[in-house]
């Protein structure tokens, strides 16, 4: 109904001239945080950013490196993130602790991306053509959706509650009508069919490799070369490292592997919360080590 339009317009709008590549980068962790997904935000924004570097003569990648490094913050941090609720509920642990533990950790981070952007950009500046209206009211069930969930109100009472809330406004301003809000709901539900039925198949086949002994084999393995709890750390680190690369879906590996963390993190005493950390390295495919640093 026009909310990520809106909210990328409002964004530009406010944004100085020479400062837009750290603006849709500040966009992207806003809107990657409010949807909890990365996919959806970088479809929003990398036409836009890859326009803006063109213009401002700034490298193309490094302008999709903003684009991507937003995406990330949000997926990796919000409440209704497919990744985020298979991680806690895999370690039995509470939303708002984990988001707490998480937004210590990526918050610094994030920081210090905006201003090494805004240094690497200096002096460059592109002018955005087009029509950058927007509509604050759509803005809203984004606002609601992220407020809602930091309050600690169920994952599936904010869903459905931010489903209902954009479909209304989409339905008063005549974005579609009843049918089409329907229509529009069983579009995206189609979308997240492949993987749902892999997370329920994965499921199966992991509670069969655990009744035959699989299970226990692994944690052997990976708990006679551990010596200490920060070695279990970079165990459970390296596993679902390995299976994200393997499956190249992070949320399949959290599902594959958040059994066996578990197992690991009771044994070695290892929090719960700081535990969702561990599973940030599903979204940067072979780059384990670097996130691994950031959280020692």
């Amino acid at each position: 109904m026009g909310a990520v339009d809106s909210t990328v317009n409002l964004g530009l709008s406010v944004i100085p001239a020479n400062l837009l590549i750290v603006g849709i980068f500040v966009i992207g962790c806003f809107i990657s945080l409010s949807m909890g997904t990365s996919m959806g935000t970088v479809v929003a924004l990398a036409p836009i950013a890859f326009g803006v570097a063109q213009q401002a003569g700034i490298s193309p990648a490094l302008a999709m490196g903003a684009v991507i490094g937003g995406a990330m913050f949000g997926d990796n941090l919000s409440m209704i993130s497919d990744t985020t609720i298979a991680a806690v509920r895999t370690q039995g642990t509470q939303m708002s602790d984990k988001f707490k533990v998480n937004f210590i950790i990526v918050l610094p981070a994030a920081i210090v991306t905006a201003i090494l952007l805004g240094i690497a950009t200096a002096g460059s500046s592109a002018n955005i053509g087009g029509d950058l209206s927007y509509n604050l009211v759509k803005v809203l069930p984004y606002l609601a959706v992220l407020v809602v969930a930091l309050m600690g109100v169920n994952v599936m009472l904010v869903l459905i509650g931010g489903t209902v809330f954009a479909g209304i406004i989409g339905i008063i301003d005549g974005s579609f009508g009843v049918y089409g809000f329907f229509g529009l709901m069983g579009e995206g539900i189609m979308g997240m069919e492949d993987l749902a039925m892999i997370a329920i198949l994965i499921g199966g086949i992991v509670e069969i490799i655990k009744h035959n002994g699989g299970i226990d084999y692994m944690l052997y393995t990976i708990t006679s070369k551990i010596k200490s709890k920060k070695g279990a750390e970079f165990g459970i680190a390296g596993l679902v490292s390995v299976a994200d690369i393997a499956t190249a879906n992070n949320t399949i590996s959290i599902v594959m592997t958040g059994p066996l963390a578990k197992d690991i993190a009771d044994e070695y005493d290892i929090d719960p919360e700081g535990l969702r950390v561990y599973w940030i390295f599903s979204h940067v495919h072979g780059k384990a080590w670097y996130r691994m640093a950031v959280r020692c």
